[in-house]
């Protein structure tokens, strides 16, 4: 059985992360944000992330959970699934999924500089649409190494992102849309700091979701 932390604690003391406060509201924001593709989305981000039965799974900014979920049907009984996210609220409402899907999925209040879990814990580490919400690239390249730290030897991070549009007109309309479109990340941005953080077979590609885009890299560790 997973180990629980219980979620009642006060949010940890982040360096910059937008703790989300509003998680009775987010998938609603979510689902209409993406056009009701929120689904394809998490089903694509967890295939591309190439899984297998018996992998052992952690989902930074989990949100509401919707991605581990995803994920757990993927790894199969024998594979586990752990979330982690700095909002206590969103941390309650993926527990309250989790269960009524019927899945055992671990949740715990977290940040992306500091994961709570040793060093070559799991073998693929996750991340959806949680990146560009940290403020500065100090903060990015914590997240980075922790989340190296915590992957095993030739242990796989995948993330899927939004970048802001190329068009002026879509800059336009995205704050209209309820896009981010504060955005100023481009993957191409992580794949540096990755490579720095000692990742390797680093791969950047575009979705068949328009705005948001793919980075997967390799922790060597040899």
């Amino acid at each position: 059985m997973h180990r629980r932390v219980e979620s009642h604690q006060q949010a940890p003391q982040t360096t910059g992360q937008t703790v989300r406060r509003w998680a009775h509201l987010y998938d609603a924001v979510v689902g209409l944000v993406a056009l009701g593709k929120e689904r394809d989305i998490r089903e694509m981000t967890a295939q591309m992330a190439g899984l297998k039965p018996s992998d052992k799974v952690l989902d930074v900014g989990c949100g509401t959970g919707s991605l581990a979920i995803a994920v757990k049907t993927r790894v199969g009984a024998t594979g586990e699934v752990y979330g982690i996210d700095a909002s206590p609220e969103m941390v309650d409402v993926a527990r309250r999924k989790a269960s009524q899907s019927g899945v055992d999925i671990a949740f715990q209040v977290g940040l992306i500089e500091n994961i709570p879990f040793p060093d070559c814990t799991f073998d693929v580490v996750l991340s959806s649409m949680m990146l560009h919400h940290l403020p500065g690239d100090d903060l990015k390249r914590k997240g980075f190494a922790e989340m190296y730290r915590v992957l095993k030897p030739g242990g796989s991070l995948s993330i899927v992102d939004v970048e802001p549009p190329a068009s002026p007109l879509l800059r336009v309309l995205h704050p209209l849309l309820l896009v981010h479109f504060w955005v100023k990340t481009n993957l191409q941005d992580y794949q540096a700091v990755m490579e720095a953080t000692g990742f390797t077979e680093i791969e950047v590609r575009k979705t068949r979701y328009g705005g948001l885009a793919f980075i997967r890299g390799r922790a060597s560790k040899f």
